[in-house]
């Protein structure tokens, strides 16, 4: 099979920069654009595993200075497909107990959040509640839920442990997982998250080049300016840490059935994004109430 003629990824991820829905950026547009940015292989894939390891919460590993060392040992699969959406587990889930459901008339199971089946493990401590985001650096509605995030975060519930999952979708997406790894692992996450959103939203600088070394180059231009050492960051880039998170990441991309983002987890048992909540507001008041209700199970 012949290989098509590829665009350069920094214009092919500015094409899906621009085909955002009314409330999250799609996978399928995200597909679309991989199948003008990659090259078609007629070299077969691999075969996946006959039985997948176990699923990997999206806060495992997440302290850099322990996690190097136990990568080796790590259960991860980033070929392994997510578990099989059962019709009949969903619609019993949509009718669950009326003490399992948050309070009659404010939110609708099915509606404004919906149940993951089966549900995935998290790694946070007894009585703690896991809030992971799903998010990509370069869609829009992410950066507009952005601040709301960090105002609720700051705010927070001592019971509740917030985690963020770049999306694993395409070469763009996995360019800007890695880079937000390598910031998380240097300590600049909190720092610089939502620089990085300006630079992308408000700067005009995608932060990617047209293959992986001109996308490290743009990514390791803005980490110097604003102070990150340059030797610690490319060392940090291509660790066993990131890519360990990075395996990560794509595995609970396929768990979650992530067809958009921004989308939150709850406790790896409820998903909601801001469509199905009504609002940004609405979404972080709908996340404080589900986690509420898994603290008092």
């Amino acid at each position: 099979m012949m290989a098509r003629r590829t665009l350069p990824l920094a214009i092919a991820s500015l094409l899906f920069f621009s085909s955002f829905g009314l409330a999250g950026c799609a996978r399928e547009s995200a597909d679309a654009t991989a199948d003008v940015a990659e090259e078609e292989d007629s070299a077969p894939a691999d075969a996946a595993p006959a039985v997948p390891p176990p699923a990997v919460s999206a806060a495992a590993t997440d302290k850099p200075a322990t996690a190097v060392q136990e990568s080796a040992a790590l259960p991860v699969n980033a070929d392994a497909e997510a578990p099989t959406r059962s019709d009949a587990s969903l619609e019993r889930l949509t009718q669950l107990p009326a003490q399992d459901q948050l309070p009659a008339g404010k939110w609708q199971v099915g509606k404004n959040y919906s149940p993951i089946v089966p549900a995935q493990p998290t790694s946070v401590g007894p009585g703690k509640v896991e809030v992971v985001e799903v998010f990509w650096y370069g869609c829009g509605h992410c950066y507009s839920l952005d601040p709301y995030l960090e105002s609720w975060n700051k705010n927070r519930p001592a019971y509740v442990e917030f985690v963020r999952l770049p999306v694993m979708w395409g070469p763009a997406h996995k360019s800007h997982a890695r880079f937000y790894y390598t910031l998380q692992a240097m300590g600049a996450d909190k720092t610089l998250h939502a620089k990085v959103f300006d630079a992308i939203h408000r700067g005009g600088n995608p932060l990617l080049g047209n293959d992986d070394e001109s996308s490290f180059k743009a990514q390791l231009a803005f980490a110097k300016a604003n102070g990150l050492d340059e030797k610690k960051f490319t060392e940090t880039y291509k660790s066993m840490w990131v890519e360990t998170k990075l395996r990560q990441a794509e595995e609970l991309t396929k768990r979650y059935r992530v067809e958009g983002v921004p989308l939150m987890v709850v406790n790896g048992k409820y998903s909601a994004d801001v469509s199905s909540a009504g609002g940004h507001s609405q979404l972080v008041a709908l996340m404080n109430d589900l986690a509420a209700s898994e603290k008092r199970r």
